[in-house]
């Protein structure tokens, strides 16, 4: 029990370097981090939102919009599946999207058989055993058809619109270039984001508001006006609102969408202003000169989450894949739009319906008290453990250092961020790390009142004590997993803290301390232990 072979030795010391190494950048300055060597360790503990202060925000969106999406991408499909029907195009009258419904009449009658054939095929279940996202049935009147999403279908909808707009949301803060956002779902249809060190919350709030859904449309120029003044579009067509002012009567449908965008840059236009430069991929690119080059002198509109940002004519094909979108943009609304294109569309809205700040002051405070808590509480541990049991305290109380060493190094390697909980894991975790040499010296004092031998004492007592190290920090472990996969925010936290807590104390109060003890038994070689 107190042999250690040399390759042992150094794998303890080597493992506490490394752990040590990784912690020191927590005690420099950002230029002194900045000034070092490429290849050596810069990470710093990522402070939380209670410890740095920063940006807390509850998004919510109205499963309503998710519904309406569907039923829109289900006119897409309608369209381009019965014009690509066997035996000729399946012409398509009366569409409309209301009472949560696609309803459309078949232009030939006729036909009507093979369409239903068509369109309950392309809206059967992907997976073996998976229900029906969307009812396809027969209306009132010959030749009309209505499709309804089922509630199955509306559930898995608004589950994969949560999942993309939770990877949107880190796209756009990555975008800001800030660090460790806490970004996750709460319930169905909430999301919770946090960013420490962002003070600025209404800017936050501009960012992730919008959908960014950018659409290029034909303008319904046919439109009677004086129905488009009482608010009645013509069918296939709607009435967006214009970004300076008016109404425009677009095309529902839509001649390209943002999907196919690659990148988008603040530029200028050609009076010098600031402008979006954006570009498609491959497939888009060539979607866009197909439109500009079938629809010359026709105008079309640009629609950015629902209004129409400008609508110039289209005076000869548009083949370079790339446009511009102007207006009255500043640097700062440019960058801002850009980011968003990039970052690409929010399949559903999000309304915010809870924010908090914090400052730096109060996450200050607790820092400073959370610091001055662990210092009072080691200080006070440390003169406990030397006045109770003299040169085994000593090293229980190295034991100790090291312990928030490793537990700070490994934390900053990981990237695991700390809060206020985390703090409060750390110092339980102090107690705990004490308690395993409170077991071990109690039991070596133990073992010298039944007459053994210094030696003897030593090596029985670390045996004895290990197993009941092992089994009660065990059950330790096993709670602070089940707070981990069950709890959120501040709850897992402190698990992580808690975890790596435990398994450091453990390290350092069966291994270390016992290194300790076993090299200076073989140097001392003392007649009687003062414990």
């Amino acid at each position: 029990m107190l042999d250690f072979p040399k390759w042992k030795i150094w794998s303890i010391w080597l493992t506490i370097a490394i752990c040590a190494v990784l912690a020191i950048p927590n005690a420099l300055s950002d230029s002194t981090l900045a000034s070092l060597p490429s290849g050596l360790p810069k990470s710093q503990l990522p402070l939380g939102l209670d410890l740095r202060g920063g940006s807390h925000l509850m998004l919510e969106a109205t499963p309503l919009d998710v519904e309406k999406a569907k039923l829109e991408a289900l006119e897409d499909t309608v369209r381009g599946e019965l014009r690509a029907a066997e035996g000729g195009a399946i012409a398509v009258n009366d569409l409309s999207l209301q009472g949560g419904r696609l309803s459309f009449s078949v232009g030939d009658v006729a036909r009507t058989d093979q369409a239903v054939t068509i369109l309950n095929k392309v809206t059967a279940p992907l997976g073996l055993g998976a229900a029906r996202e969307v009812e396809v049935a027969r209306g009132a009147v010959p030749g009309q058809l209505l499709l309804t999403p089922t509630r199955s279908g509306i559930d898995a909808a608004v589950d994969s619109a949560m999942a993309q707009a939770v990877e949107v949301i880190r796209k756009r803060i990555d975008e800001l270039g800030t660090r460790e956002p806490t970004i996750v779902r709460q319930g169905r249809t909430r999301i919770v984001v946090q960013v420490p060190g962002l003070q600025d919350p209404q800017a936050l709030k501009a960012l992730l508001g919008k959908t960014a859904k950018l659409e290029f449309k034909l303008v319904d120029t046919a439109a009677d006006p004086a129905e488009v003044a009482q608010g009645r579009a013509p069918p296939g067509s709607q009435i967006l609102p214009a970004q300076e002012g008016g109404q425009v009567v677009v095309r529902r449908r839509a001649i390209i969408s943002g999907d196919q965008l690659v990148d988008a840059q603040v530029s200028t236009d050609q009076n010098g202003a600031p402008a979006v430069s954006f570009r498609f991929d491959s497939t888009g690119g060539r979607r866009f000169a197909q439109a500009t080059t079938e629809n010359v002198g026709k105008p079309f509109a640009i629609v950015l989450d629902g209004t129409v940002i400008s609508a110039p004519n289209i005076n000869e094909p548009i083949l370079g894949g790339s446009g511009i979108i102007s207006g009255s943009y500043t640097v700062a609304t440019a960058n801002e739009l850009a980011i968003l294109l990039r970052s690409g569309k929010l399949p559903v809205e999000l309304k915010v319906v809870e924010e908090r700040t914090v400052g730096p002051d109060l996450g200050a405070d607790s820092i400073r008290a959370g610091v001055i808590a662990s210092i009072v509480s080691v200080l006070a541990v440390s003169v406990l453990m030397v006045l109770t049991y003299g040169r085994f305290g000593v090293y229980a109380v190295l034991a100790l250092v090291i312990n928030v060493v490793m537990i700070v190094g490994i934390m900053s390697a990981a990237g695991f961020t700390l809060t206020l909980p985390g703090i409060a894991g750390m110092v339980l975790t102090i107690g705990a790390a004490v308690d395993a040499n409170v077991l071990v010296n109690e039991r070596i004092r133990e073992e010298q009142r039944k007459g053994r031998g210094v030696v003897a004492s030593v090596e029985t007592g670390f045996r004895e004590a290990t197993r009941t190290i092992w089994d009660a920090n065990s059950l330790n472990i096993i709670v602070a997993i089940i707070m981990f996969l069950f709890g959120s925010g501040p709850i897992k936290g402190f698990a992580v803290v808690l975890s790596i807590g435990i398994a450091t104390s453990v390290f350092t109060a069966v291994t270390v301390v016992r290194l300790m003890v076993a090299r200076w038994l073989a140097a001392s070689r003392p007649a009687a232990l003062s414990i």
